[in-house]
């Protein structure tokens, strides 16, 4: 990957977003991650944010990302966490009787920057088979 080129700076940064739902809840079926995604894409072209891949696992979402450095990891992560909600409980009224709170992420989020020349590859399968078996461990070891 190359560095994004802006009128005023040239950046080339990744970041492992991963949060889970409220009340660890199993709720991230497959309409709901098409429904994300979908909504993914509308928030990309509104805050120049590029979700590389996006991975569940019923209970939790795993973001791939890229953004300029004018946002910080908490600006992303409460862009996303916001929009996703607010437009999740619009089309999927039946979550409102599952997350009694009115709140459809839990507060907390772990940020992690990946570098392209260590674990690049492996956080980007890892991310993308959220929900499939594979045979990576049980944690992923930065590469030295």
């Amino acid at each position: 990957m190359s560095p994004v080129k802006t009128f005023h700076n040239a950046y080339d940064t990744h970041y492992h977003i991963v949060f889970p739902v409220k009340y660890r809840k199993s709720l991230l079926t497959n309409e709901i991650l098409l429904a994300i995604v979908e909504i993914a894409q509308e928030i990309s072209e509104r805050y120049d944010i590029e979700f590389e891949k996006i991975g569940t696992d019923q209970d939790h979402i795993h973001i791939l990302a890229s953004f300029a450095p004018k946002y910080s990891g908490s600006d992303v992560v409460r862009i996303f966490k916001s929009i996703t909600a607010k437009q999740l409980f619009a089309r999927f009224p039946h979550l409102r009787k599952e997350l009694w709170g009115g709140e459809f992420w839990s507060d907390g989020f772990y940020l992690a920057t990946v570098g392209e020349r260590g674990n690049w590859k492996a956080v980007e399968r890892y991310v993308a088979n959220q929900g499939k078996t594979m045979n990576l461990p049980q944690q992923l070891q930065l590469l030295t």
